[in-house]
């Protein structure tokens, strides 16, 4: 019988974190959101209500009777992406509570810091720096926000705006890959002393805009001013990654650009957010289907070699790095410690593989 690696990934998580408060690193923060996405999207497909438990035994703890959300702080734009599944939460079941809590959440942004040119800093603690990962952390709440709560017009109107002006700063040489992030005074130790940009394209950062390019371009209306900017990014983006897969493994390097270089390795993480977003591509018709179905097939193949099951039939992801932040040379990102598990790995391995079994 063939594995489906979305139930044994699900249910090894369900087994080591019986609460998804448990799930590394903190019980509020962006990876309890993208993990619980993968739980949405594997109940909306297969109606097994331990999933739908699962989520929302997380939601019921983070979400007072009075709409209080007590562990969001709106500090950083990674504070923000789990209130992305509490909007869900209101979608599906109607409490008020949500919607509520969803709205002190939305309110984060009337304050939230930004450059000159409107980007969202990363944290209110990061002067003037915008990081690709941020993005999707702040905009998988807002179009969300946007579609099923309230203020479409400046959620979906953010949207575009924030994901073109990454794409201006830090798109490297009209290749649609993006550096890591952008300084605008250039006082980051990492920035350019000219364009502000970070040293290299690290893969699970540029996995993280490419998954927001592809959840944004499902959910934004196609006549939206914009709509066609970012779509014109994404299949940039895709000819790109297509061209520096390693064509022997399926996987994507740690430095996506640099495969040859010395020390670059594949890196897991990185390689399942490519895998999702290119076949959402072809999947939504974005990009061609063709083209997406032969990436993907390849990257499936490639990261279904990283899940290594143990004794008791557990998955256990390997190759990938724990929340590494924006470093200063090639150097630090190729030699930062590789673990076994990481959360963003699991929890983009969950996303890859969900929607190359279940489809949309």
């Amino acid at each position: 019988m063939e594995t489906r690696y979305t139930l044994l990934i699900a249910d090894t998580i369900m087994r080591r974190y019986p609460h998804a408060d448990d799930y590394p690193y903190r019980s509020w923060c962006y990876p309890q959101g993208f993990v619980l996405w993968g739980f949405i999207r594997l109940y909306e497909k297969t109606r097994d209500e331990r999933y739908r438990r699962y989520v929302m035994d997380y939601c019921e703890k983070h979400a007072g009777e009075n709409g209080e959300a007590p562990a969001f702080t709106g500090i950083s734009l990674d504070d923000v992406m789990t209130g992305s599944v509490l909007v869900w939460a209101w979608h599906v079941t109607g409490q008020e509570k949500y919607r509520t809590a969803s709205r002190r959440i939305r309110r984060a942004f009337d304050n939230y810091p930004r450059n000159e040119d409107g980007g969202f800093w990363h944290s209110r603690h990061l002067s003037r720096e915008m990081w690709v990962d941020g993005l999707f952390m702040g905009l998988m709440f807002l179009t969300r926000y946007g579609k099923y709560v309230e203020d479409r017009d400046f959620c979906f109107g953010e949207t575009v705006r924030q994901l073109s002006i990454v794409f201006d700063r830090c798109e490297k040489d009209g290749t649609g890959l993006l550096y890591h992030a952008y300084s605008e005074d250039r006082k980051a130790p990492w920035a350019h002393p000219v364009t502000g940009t970070s040293p290299e394209v690290w893969s699970e950062g540029l996995g993280w805009y490419a998954m927001i390019l592809a959840d944004a371009l499902e959910l934004l209306p196609e006549d939206l001013q914009g709509y066609d900017r970012l779509s014109m990014q994404f299949c940039r983006l895709i000819d790109s990654l297509e061209k520096v897969q390693d064509s022997a493994s399926g996987l994507w390097y740690q430095v996506v650009d640099k495969p040859s270089h010395p020390r670059n390795w594949h890196d897991t993480s990185g390689s399942a957010m490519f895998l999702y977003a290119v076949k959402k591509a072809g999947l939504l018709g974005i990009a061609g289907s063709e083209q997406c179905d032969r990436i993907a097939a390849r990257a499936f193949r490639g990261i279904k070699t990283k899940c290594i099951l143990d004794y008791e039939g557990n998955a256990n992801i390997h190759d990938a790095c724990n929340g590494l932040c924006v470093q200063v040379n090639y150097d630090v990102y190729v030699d930062y410690a590789r673990n076994v598990n990481c959360q963003e790995a699991v929890a983009a391995f969950l996303w890859a593989s969900q929607i190359m079994e279940f489809g949309l």
